[in-house]
């Protein structure tokens, strides 16, 4: 059938989520779905791999993550000009396509390197998934009813994080590591049937010329740069060359960028939306939201594994209370944003958010876990109170022509926002256990176990100097490197507070397509 416009909404229509949008939501949540638990799941199998691939060194093997992300930073760039070249749905079927494909790949690899080149191709598209959905449901909600559909499209980035432990942990211990890659083949195919059906066909723009300068500074200068960052915990300083080398070169492409973008008339990133200062303080706001609750969220699993001794799988259903909490306030934020300004939204999660944080810097390596627990919870229902609000207030000031390209924007720093909290937080807790004599002589006692050498005899003599209270010691002294780290994400989550009070707090109206009438949904 030929496409025919209907209006998202009107001055007296309804405002509620019609069932055409429901089903653009439904494949959008799928392919988000897809792609961000892919980040996560491997995380659990990382062990696995070094055993089966026969890989000496752990940091060869984090490359299989490092690798996904660098793609995803490399291709996301590209992501708005494409959408507006080729077509958003075209795009997103490629896209799918591509990431289907790479995960079949990931799970015939025969060794480590045929794994990390495979999880290349796999964020290759799994880059695209992301931003291109955000695009295709802001297109369809129009400004109006944009913080209901962001509160939907937010749960598959909420429960990623949560869930692909969970589901990382079940398939290798009740199948095997090729399963955490094969499972996103029927997922796939379901994905590209149900797009090619539902999504609708939008006209290419190809007026606009590609930005091939801007692409050779900004895609190299991001892959650099968060591979500095990423390499930090690795290093455990910023004093090596791989580290401040590869950080120092990639942030200089990156500001080269910065000052060339300004130029072209279509440049790979349109930083001239920053002129909106709506859209700074939110896009600001939630850089440092990002860095300071997924650098956090690192912790609160592997303090289960470590401290407290559970396994994978365990450690991933304890983070399960976090994930409900989000889902219970998410949708009643998504109809808060709709109806007030966010800067009355926002700064209460966020304040929720700080408290909660607070909590985590008490515990210690017997504390209740109805308390952590309780902690998680609350937590969840800052996170649904903060995120999408933050995303919905930066898209909704954007005309529709703009909305691939913002999407995009968002999706970059986003990114390089959660790598920075990650690296940061990783390397202070990794300083904190160094420290800490009990627990270094714990780890060289593991490692001597593990590769069947004989310990330090140093070290021997301190573990016989404590005898039976060696173990209570170390344990309390590792919790107290946790407790003392999430000091340093509460401190980013006070200055995220400081922020969000400077979003908007007055009702305005919202933004207009370039007809001054809301973006169409396009009917098959």
């Amino acid at each position: 059938m030929n496409a025919s416009p209907a209006p998202a909404t009107d001055a007296g229509a309804s405002d509620r989520i019609d069932a055409s949008v429901l089903k653009l939501a439904g494949v959008v949540v799928l392919g988000a779905i897809m792609s961000i638990l892919d980040i996560t799941v491997v995380n659990v199998a990382m062990p696995t791999f070094q055993t089966e691939f026969d890989v000496a060194n752990y940091s060869t093997v984090a490359w299989t993550v490092t690798a996904y992300t660098l793609a995803l930073a490399t291709v996301i760039p590209l992501t708005g000009w494409a959408a507006d070249r080729f077509g958003t749905k075209r795009l997103y079927m490629t896209a799918l396509v591509l990431f289907t494909l790479g995960s079949v790949l990931c799970a015939l690899s025969w060794n480590i390197g045929a794994l990390i080149g495979f999880r290349v191709i796999q964020g290759l598209g799994g880059g695209m998934l992301m931003p291109l959905g955000m695009t295709i449901m802001t297109k369809a909600a129009g400004p109006e009813r944009m913080g209901r559909l962001m509160a939907i499209l937010g749960v598959p980035m909420l429960l990623g994080p949560i869930l692909g432990p969970i589901l990382g942990g079940w398939l290798i211990e009740d199948a095997s590591w090729h399963w955490i890659f094969l499972i996103n083949l029927p997922l796939g195919a379901i994905a590209l049937v149900y797009a090619w059906f539902v999504l609708p066909r939008d006209e290419p723009r190809a007026g606009e010329s590609f930005d091939f300068v801007g692409m050779l500074m900004l895609s190299p200068g991001l892959a650099l740069f968060l591979f500095g960052i990423s390499s930090i915990p690795e290093e455990g300083t910023v004093a090596t060359p791989k580290v401040w080398a590869t950080m120092l070169v990639g942030g200089a492409l990156v500001v080269a960028f910065v000052f060339y973008s300004f130029k072209p008339k279509n440049p790979l990133l349109d930083l001239r939306l920053f002129k909106n200062r709506d859209l700074t303080v939110a896009t600001v706001t939630m850089f440092l939201f990002s860095a300071s609750f997924f650098g956090g969220l690192l912790l609160i699993p592997t303090y289960f594994q470590q401290v407290r001794g559970e396994s994978a799988l365990l450690a991933g259903l304890l983070v399960a209370p976090q994930g409900i909490g989000s889902l219970l306030t998410m949708p009643i934020a998504g109809m808060l944003v709709d109806k007030l300004p966010v800067g009355r939204v926002v700064p209460v999660g966020m304040a929720i958010l700080a408290a909660t944080m607070f909590g985590l810097t008490q515990i210690e390596a017997d504390s209740s876990y109805f308390y952590v627990l309780g902690v998680l919870f609350v937590m969840g229902l800052g996170m649904g109170l903060t995120m999408m609000p933050l995303m919905t207030a930066a898209l909704r000031t954007l005309k529709e022509a703009q909305v691939a390209r913002g999407s995009t924007l968002l999706n970059i720093i986003q990114q390089i926002a959660s790598s920075v909290g990650v690296a940061v937080i990783s390397v202070v807790l990794t300083n904190r256990m160094q420290d800490s004599e009990a627990v270094s002589a714990g780890r060289a006692m593991m490692e001597a176990q593990r590769t069947g050498e004989q310990p330090d005899p140093s070290v021997l003599q301190y573990i016989a100097s404590l005898g039976e209270k060696f173990e209570s010691i170390m344990l309390g002294e590792m919790s107290d490197a946790y407790a003392g780290t999430f000091w340093v994400a509460f401190a980013l989550c006070l200055v995220t507070f400081g922020f969000s009070i400077l979003l908007p707090r007055k009702a305005s109206e919202v933004t207009k397509s370039d007809s001054e009438s809301p973006a169409p949904v396009l009917m098959h």
